[in-house]
């Protein structure tokens, strides 16, 4: 199984070891997303940046989205299935999203592949529904679980 992470509020006043975690996670502006592997060392990090970032579990639907509308390679060219063909043993990028959602594999196995994200801020009346609360209250932080598909699918 595999997470999708995706940052919602700025460093301005964040404590040095919350910044630290999320550079570690590749987070490093607002609106920015990961895709990681469920481990013990993710859940701590998540846990410890729980107040600035919201995440949840990664569908193949969801991660072929992202890899299609949203994966960059290195010059900022767009991810393709012939990309996908060429630099990693999937046949193209459906099956190599649905290894990456199952946690079989990551994005780092396709070299020279953006590891974060680049989306829009979230579309619709909603927007991000309050920056400063959690997720179970109304807001827009902490772990929606399958709930994060609606929340991307706007952003992508």
């Amino acid at each position: 199984m595999s997470w999708i992470v995706v940052r919602a509020r700025s460093n301005v006043g964040v404590e040095r070891t919350i910044k630290d975690t999320m550079l570690h996670l590749n987070l490093t502006k607002v609106n920015h997303a990961v895709i990681i592997p469920d481990n013990e060392q993710y859940r701590g990090m998540l846990q410890k940046a729980k107040d600035y970032v919201t995440w949840g579990e990664a569908t193949e639907e969801l991660v072929e989205k992202m890899l299609s509308g949203r994966g960059r390679m290195v010059g900022d060219a767009p991810l393709t299935d012939e990309i996908v063909a060429e630099h990693t043993e999937y046949s193209n990028m459906a099956a190599f999203a649905k290894a990456i959602a199952s946690g079989e594999t990551t994005v780092k196995a396709c070299p020279d592949l953006k590891r974060v994200f680049r989306l829009h801020p979230p579309r619709g009346p909603k927007g991000w529904g309050g920056i400063k609360r959690s997720f179970v209250v109304g807001g827009a932080l902490g772990p929606r679980g399958e709930a994060i598909g609606a929340l991307v699918e706007r952003m992508i």
